[in-house]
């Protein structure tokens, strides 16, 4: 069976242009990022996840995270929580005091300092935890109209899935929308993403699937939801230094054949206009830092020399940015072996670490082990 392609996303109130999101990311999803990805195309793009606690108890980097560009007019935060009192307060305060249209909780990290607390891709085994999260978080988002949304895996690995009771329990809860990526904990990135699992959550529940997992062109896009009959798609590492893949996405969605092959002329570009919106956020020493990290992502499949390429990723300032990037061949053109391949690390399967007893029952009411306050994944 082939589902039709959706053309938007609903989310409660929030109409979505394209049902396309940007899936939060760990020194990613700044507000600069997010501005640069809007740029390109529609969507809805998600902050860097953030703790409940710390938004509870004002850390001051939680609160530095919750930055947002002008251009903004849909904010849109991922909360990570494993006590239902952190999380429900912080809903509250991410609606009243900043503004915050759309929540998005985290129940997929797959990262051991996660789910060793018994949060994240661990806590959904914890059904009545789950739920009085959720229940939490709606109810303290519903004066403000504001959407509550969930992102979980699988489950924590082939014997333990929790992905079918997981979307009964968001939609029993109130939830908007559930968000599956199509790994187990113990997959992280690895293997393959299972896009069946997807479609048996669609006729699972009510409420709109959105799948993620191996989106790496916008044509795996409108596959996944053709075979799935999901609402729409949360892309991550897809977009890493391919910002106009939303450009793909929003063209693919409208029904138009559109793929972006930029020379690397028009890669360089991209470039600088992302370094300029990190340095105007974070000041021009620490933009450049953080922009680092994207160079490799860029450049992949280009032949841009090592040399060049190393000193690109030490750059400290925009001029001597702007000076490498003048050393590009700027009509050398796309690499098509590029296409299609994973971006960003795979990894490979590994034991989860959980709380002692965790897999004891599945009846739990209390987190294992308190948050910390620490946000950004």
């Amino acid at each position: 069976m082939t589902f039709p392609v959706p053309r938007e996303l609903r989310l409660g109130p929030l109409r979505v242009d394209t049902p396309v999101v940007l899936a939060p990311m760990a020194g990613i999803t700044n507000a600069a990022y997010r501005r640069l990805c809007a740029e390109q195309g529609a969507g809805l793009y998600v902050c860097e996840m953030i703790t409940s606690r710390g938004i509870v108890e004002r850390d001051e980097t939680t609160l530095r995270m919750l930055t947002f560009d002008e251009t903004e007019t849909v904010r849109s935060v991922q909360l990570y929580g494993t006590d239902p009192v952190y999380v429900g307060k912080a809903a509250e305060i991410l609606a009243a005091e900043h503004g915050v249209a759309h929540i998005d909780l985290n129940f997929g990290c797959p990262v051991p300092k996660v789910t060793r607390k018994g949060g994240g891709g661990a806590l959904p085994w914890k059904r009545r935890l789950l739920g009085d999260i959720l229940e939490a978080a709606v109810r303290a988002a519903a004066p403000y109209d504001v959407p509550v949304t969930m992102k979980t895996r699988k489950g924590i690995d082939a014997e333990h899935l929790t992905f079918l009771d997981a979307g009964r329990i968001a939609q029993e809860a109130g939830c908007a929308a559930i968000a599956l990526h199509g790994r187990t904990v113990d997959q992280a990135y690895s293997g393959q993403a299972d896009w069946s699992a997807i479609g048996e959550l669609v006729a699972h529940v009510d409420i709109p699937v959105l799948g993620n997992g191996d989106i790496w062109e916008a044509s795996d896009a409108i596959a996944m939801v053709q075979q799935t009959g999901a609402a729409g798609v949360v892309v991550g590492r897809g977009c890493l230094g391919r910002p106009w893949l939303f450009r793909d996405l929003a063209a693919a969605f409208a029904g138009e054949q559109v793929a972006t092959l930029p020379a690397l002329g028009e890669v360089a570009s991209m470039m600088r206009r992302h370094a300029e919106l990190l340095c105007r956020h974070m000041g021009e020493v620490q933009g450049c830092k953080e922009f680092r990290k994207h160079v490799a992502w860029y450049l992949k499949g280009f032949a841009a020399g090592g040399e060049l390429r190393n000193n690109l990723a030490l750059v400290s300032s925009l001029a001597a940015l702007d000076d490498l990037l003048s050393r590009l061949d700027p009509d050398e053109p796309f690499p098509l072996a590029a296409l299609g391949t994973p971006r960003g690390r795979q990894g490979s399967p590994r034991r989860v670490v959980l709380p002692q007893g965790w897999l004891d029952d599945t009846d739990g009411t209390g987190c294992a082990v308190a948050e910390d306050m620490h946000s950004g994944g």
